[in-house]
């Protein structure tokens, strides 16, 4: 299934106030990496208390139904299997049904939804739905993702499994569980550990959970996947300067290494999953084309398919000077062009972040490369068509 977004016509330039849609939490990390535990202990918290929780039966830990009153209202269960295959059919269902309950007064209020993934699950389908679906589009918002990932085992886990590898690669804010467990001279262990979340996502926030001042409260209420008008934080939500400093980093390791070892990594993806994501940030001083940004979001739909495992930014376009479009998309599934009313801060450039799983950037590049000479010489000829001939 794919979506056809498109730029026309353009949305009035209406100034939105305030975002009313629900904002919900994604909480992702792969079987034994603790999010139930986690999820179990935040949802102590009172800053949890308005929240309603989406879970499914193959959890790691069952959920603790006996929370506190109004927690267990708000627990619905997805019984028919991984949350990623149901995800199109009990997901939006639930979801739907949840916004009219509580409109109509038959579930305690909530102002936030909290969704579990089973460990086996790709968080992928979930942004899926909410980037096919309008009416659920219309209700509610992804705010935060949040992937958790096992201190002792994380390394062998993202070595071997490329599920635990996108759960972390599409990760806002990433929580290392049972670190109490190193021992005393594992401090190696912790560095390699740190090294590879950085790779596989340079740009989350990591956060150890067993930390004096970790609040797993605050971590699911947070708003950073979020494009809402009235929120929108370009530095926060793409974080250029977290790749900047992530490719500074690889050029010197591929410097130290050699450049035959580096293309050695990058030409086996498939022995090692956490070596199969790369990342592509695209910065542009000139405004795009109209039809330059069609052409770019069409190859994407076309030809990454799942490689592409999100895409996200802000587009100059060069008949709307004084709005960006706002681009966000997971896998072959791009959500309908929005726009805001104005330019959230002085930076007016495009910013684009393309992550990618299996697929090397240099792959992505030139994609986007020969769409570009293929949108520039459309748009020549067009002007030149334009043009009336000599008298």
């Amino acid at each position: 299934m794919t979506t056809d977004p498109k730029l026309d016509p353009l949305p009035p330039q209406t100034p939105v106030s305030k975002d009313i849609r629900t904002p919900v939490t994604v909480l992702t990390g792969f079987l034994g990496s603790g999010k139930t535990t986690l999820l179990n202990k935040a949802l102590k918290s009172p800053d949890l208390a308005t929240c309603a929780v989406v879970i499914n039966e193959f959890g790691d830990v069952p959920i603790d139904h006996a929370l506190t009153a109004t927690s267990d209202d708000n627990i619905f269960v997805l019984e028919n299997g991984c949350l990623c295959c149901t995800v199109f059919g009990d997901l939006l269902e639930t979801l739907n049904r949840l916004y009219h309950a509580r409109e109509a007064g038959e579930v305690a209020p909530f102002d936030r939804v909290l969704i579990e993934t089973s460990g086996l699950a790709d968080p992928a389908p979930v942004l899926q739905a909410f980037l096919s679906d309008p009416a659920l589009a219309g209700l509610f918002r992804v705010a935060a993702v949040v992937a958790t990932v096992d201190a002792i085992n994380g390394p062998g886990t993202l070595a071997e499994h490329g599920e635990s590898v996108r759960q972390i690669a599409l990760a806002d804010q990433i929580i290392i569980t049972k670190s109490d467990l190193y021992t005393q001279d594992a401090e190696e262990t912790r560095q390699a550990l740190s090294q590879l979340i950085r790779r596989i996502n340079p740009a989350a926030s990591v956060h150890d959970a067993q930390a004096a001042d970790f609040r797993p409260a605050s971590i699911l209420t947070s708003h950073l996947s979020g494009t809402s008008p009235v929120e929108l934080d370009p530095n926060r939500w793409l974080n250029l300067e977290a790749y900047r400093v992530a490719d500074e980093v690889e050029a010197c390791a591929d410097h130290h290494h050699g450049p035959g070892e580096h293309l050695h990594h990058h030409h086996r993806l498939e022995d090692d999953p956490s070596r199969a994501v790369a990342t592509f940030t695209l910065v542009r001083q000139e405004p795009t084309s109209r039809d330059a940004l069609q052409l770019l979001l069409s190859g994407i739909e076309h030809n990454l398919g799942p490689r592409l495992l999100r895409v996200k930014g802000l587009v100059h376009v060069d008949e709307e000077p004084g709005r960006p479009a706002v681009i966000q998309g997971a896998q072959h599934l791009l959500h309908n062009i929005e726009w805001l009313a104005s330019w959230p801060d002085d930076d007016q450039r495009t910013r684009l972040v393309f992550i990618t799983y299996g697929m090397p950037r240099a792959e992505l590049e030139e994609m986007v490369g020969l769409l570009d000479r293929v949108a520039n010489r459309t748009r020549a000829a067009r002007e030149r068509a334009a043009v009336p001939p000599p008298a």
